[in-house]
């Protein structure tokens, strides 16, 4: 296998372990490209993202634009003289004179079974919807938002209880092995390409922070599934008096009242359809908990509305 001279573009954990097999085959990593720093925190100070600082302890260049409209960064990124660009999760529209630049083009990472989920947020949608399945592949990248021919794939379940978090964790590492795979096959001579079909396209959309608040008014089922994807971030929450308390984990049973009412022992809550029992939650600002530790330092009797 011969080594691919290359631009890595990504920007959350989630690309991290792509970057780490790319660097471990020996392809030549020409430069990073990632967002640009961000405040965050208390303080509000500048963080680099997680790209740009596993990039950086690997002494790789980065570079940080703002956005890759200019002429003047379209024109840097050309004079890199690219093999291939490989791109997971960057968070910036790549232009066209961008993704012509690579010799081979550019390859994207995706965490769905395209052309289900294509957009920001495939792994929360995917959970949140009920899929049983999902998987990630390996795009030809053109204009269009996630359109472009599929190069490999590589399915994986959707566990009863699984998380966001679990599920973006596994993807990651399976999405890591797919790219570096892909690459191979590229360094040997090319791929083959399967155009992606026109039946079952949906959107991922970003989401939102008002998805995050419960509307215990929806099923305990759908909320089950709502509140496992937005874990652990954003969180999905609600309100006890004037505290806000994220649910992190919560199963649905058996139960009925109006809806938002704690109706049983423990922290059981009334919901449009059957009810929902809150198994761990967390405070704003606070440590995660069990719902029984809870409830010893916090009073929630029978009846309480929770909003």
């Amino acid at each position: 296998m011969s080594a691919l001279r290359l631009a890595f573009m990504g920007t959350p954990d989630f690309a991290v372990p792509t970057l780490a097999e790319i660097i471990a085959q020996d392809h030549e990593v020409a430069c990073v490209y990632t967002r640009p720093p961000r405040p965050a925190g208390r303080g509000q100070e500048d963080r680099k993202s997680p790209v740009h600082v596993f990039a950086e302890h690997q002494s790789l260049p980065v570079r940080t634009p703002a956005s890759l409209k200019d002429e003047t960064v379209q024109a840097a990124f050309a004079a890199l003289d690219l093999d291939v660009a490989v791109v997971v999760a960057y968070g910036l529209i790549l232009p066209k004179p961008v993704l012509e630049a690579p010799r081979l083009g550019c390859l994207n990472l995706h965490a769905s079974l395209l052309p289900r989920w294509r957009g920001a947020a495939p792994i929360q949608r995917a959970i949140m919807a009920g899929d049983t399945e999902t998987g990630v592949m390996v795009m030809q990248m053109e204009e269009g938002l996630d359109t472009g021919p599929i190069l490999l794939a590589e399915q994986t379940s959707i566990g009863a209880r699984e998380t966001a978090g679990t599920l973006h964790d596994r993807l990651a590492q399976v999405g890591a092995s797919l790219m570096g795979r892909a690459l191979a096959a590229l360094s040997r001579g090319g791929l083959d390409s399967a155009h992606q079909a026109q039946e079952g396209v949906t959107y991922a959309h970003k989401i939102e922070k008002s998805e995050a608040r419960i509307d215990w008014t929806k099923p305990a089922t759908e909320l089950d599934r709502i509140i496992r994807g937005l874990t652990p971030f954003p969180g999905a929450f609600f309100e006890l008096g004037s505290v806000r308390i994220k649910v992190l984990r919560a199963e649905a049973v058996a139960g009925e009242g109006a809806p938002g009412t704690v109706t049983g022992p423990g922290l059981t809550v009334a919901c449009g359809k059957g009810a929902l029992r809150i198994t761990e939650l967390q405070r704003a600002g606070k440590a995660a908990m069990d719902a029984s530790a809870f409830l010893r330092g916090t009073d929630v009797p029978e009846g309480t509305v929770l909003r």
